[in-house]
């Protein structure tokens, strides 16, 4: 064999060896990549199974989530109902409290106006009760001095009693025995009465006839056919006697008690005496 066909065919021979092993080289290279990735591939699977479950946890969480959110959403739309309610209740409650107050206040005032008037009328109701109170006294002293020699011969006697004065004048000092004219001795009495009769103001004079219980007498009957019209005989005469002497008879009153208001028993002669009397009692118009 020709010296160039020797050297071509080692060269060949050579070439076969080198490309053999350089394709076993990228061979095995090739292996170790497809198993690296292999590894790789199942590592990226096993992430992306993590990944889905993470994926369905954060779904259920973001149900769960939106769940919470629209009950959220409910409640506070209920509440704010409620607060719109409430403020609106409020508004209503203060109003009609405001409107309270005011009325309270007004009611306070008046009260406080009404005691005040209160106030002023019993002030004026005391000072009209303490003048009463001493113009009692001083028709009382009156009377006592005008009528002292009266009093202290037991024909006339005075009482006070709540504001009302009595003038007690017994039978015999102003009328004889069963009759009803006025004597000329009583008419003496009657008359120191007049200036002091005559100077009150806003009183009734009452003219009170009184008799004891024993019958009237058959002489008498037929004009007094019992004690009461002697009695209011005897009233009528005095309150006419006031009336001619200047006593305003707008003020004089005649009232026939007859038997029937005794001041004693009328089982002994001094107490028969006694309730047969003319009272004239002072009262207030008021």
């Amino acid at each position: 064999m020709p010296l160039r066909a020797v050297h071509l065919f080692l060269a060949l021979t050579m070439a076969l060896l080198v490309s053999g092993c350089v394709m076993k080289g990228t061979y095995l290279q090739k292996v170790e990549e497809a198993d690296t990735l292999g590894k790789d591939l199942t590592t990226l699977e096993q992430r992306y199974r993590d990944l889905q479950g993470e994926n369905g946890a954060l779904k259920a969480r973001i149900d769960e989530l939106q769940a919470q959110v629209s009950g959220l959403t409910a409640d506070k739309e209920r509440l704010t109902l409620e607060s719109k309610g409430l403020n609106d209740s409020l508004k209503a409650s203060r109003s009609e409290a405001l409107q309270s107050i005011s009325e309270l206040r007004q009611r306070i005032a008046d009260l406080e106006e009404e005691n005040r008037k209160l106030q002023d009328d019993l002030a004026g109701f005391r000072k009209a009760s303490e003048e009463k109170v001493r113009e009692v006294s001083r028709t009382y002293e009156s009377l006592l001095e005008a009528l002292k020699n009266e009093i202290a011969q037991g024909q006339v006697s005075i009482s006070e009693m709540k504001g009302r004065l009595t003038v007690n004048l017994v039978e015999s000092t102003l009328f004889a025995s069963g009759k009803a004219e006025i004597k000329t001795e009583g008419m003496v009495v009657l008359q120191k009465l007049i200036d002091i009769l005559r100077g009150l103001k806003h009183k009734t004079i009452m003219i009170e006839g009184h008799t004891d219980n024993v019958p009237i007498s058959e002489s008498l009957a037929e004009k007094y056919p019992s004690n009461w019209e002697l009695a209011a005989a005897r009233a009528i005469n005095v309150a006419r006697f006031l009336q001619q002497q200047g006593v305003d008879p707008s003020q004089l009153a005649a009232v026939s008690y007859g038997e029937y208001r005794p001041v004693e028993s009328n089982d002994s002669q001094e107490g028969r005496a006694r309730n047969r009397r003319i009272e004239i009692t002072l009262v207030s118009q008021d």
